[in-house]
């Protein structure tokens, strides 16, 4: 990451959220279209999903992190991995790809760029849900790192595809791609109302999953100083 400048860092979390928006809506429609079957169609949904997040997070993680996601970067910015002024601009540029997203999703479908949604997404279930999927997700990324580094897309991948069936809010888990989805009146949307909730609870639970990890990540002699005798 660090031999890439921050102007094609911005463009990786752009596309890749893009990319991903793209796939989340594009496919609901897809599945939406083929059957009436609701569980079907969110197997349509899931499948595509985390498949194209182990694409982008292969090709995209060596230039940018592959975040796509406000939630795990705002976890990098805590970790200082990220500055401020990155972060923010890592921020922007994931909720404008998204946007994008929609857009592009509506296009292949002859759909109106931006149409918003209708679909209620709301409760304490599904909030707690939220905050469950953003808590796994970011344990995922931050454990897959310290332990299996290269596996880090699939770990995601699979995460979300499982995530989309133990979370009543079928795991959204990112503030860019919620946003995204307000603006499809389709099978993944989510009204722009409901959004306040989901946003929070994700944010809480990415912030949660920092704190766990942080401790349950290092090990015991870690950051303590070796005995003299230790070190003869």
């Amino acid at each position: 990451m660090q031999n890439f400048d921050l102007p094609r860092r911005l463009t990786a979390e752009a596309l890749g959220t893009a990319l991903l928006v793209a796939t989340v809506v594009g496919s609901g429609i897809m599945a939406e279209s083929l059957t009436r079957d609701v569980a079907l169609a969110l197997l349509g949904n899931t499948l595509p999903t985390g498949a194209i997040l182990v694409v982008l997070i292969t090709i995209f993680g060596p230039i940018s992190g592959a975040h796509f996601n406000p939630a795990v970067t705002l976890i990098f910015a805590l970790k200082r991995e990220l500055t401020l002024r990155d972060a923010l601009c890592y921020v922007v540029l994931q909720i404008a790809g998204g946007i994008v997203g929609t857009m592009m999703a509506h296009a292949m479908f002859a759909l109106p760029l931006l149409d918003a949604s209708l679909k209620v997404r709301t409760g304490g279930a599904q909030w707690l849900a939220e905050g469950v999927a953003a808590f796994g997700l970011v344990a995922t990324i931050l454990a897959g790192i310290r332990f299996e580094r290269a596996s880090v897309a699939w770990l995601v991948g699979l995460y979300i595809t499982a995530a989309y069936w133990f979370t009543s809010s079928t795991s959204f888990a990112n503030p860019a791609v919620a946003i995204a989805r307000t603006m499809t009146n389709t099978f993944s949307g989510i009204r722009p109302t409901d959004l306040p909730g989901f946003i929070a609870a994700e944010l809480c639970g990415a912030v949660a999953a920092l704190m766990l990890m942080s401790w349950l990540l290092r090990a015991g002699g870690e950051g303590v100083p070796m005995a003299k005798e230790a070190q003869l």
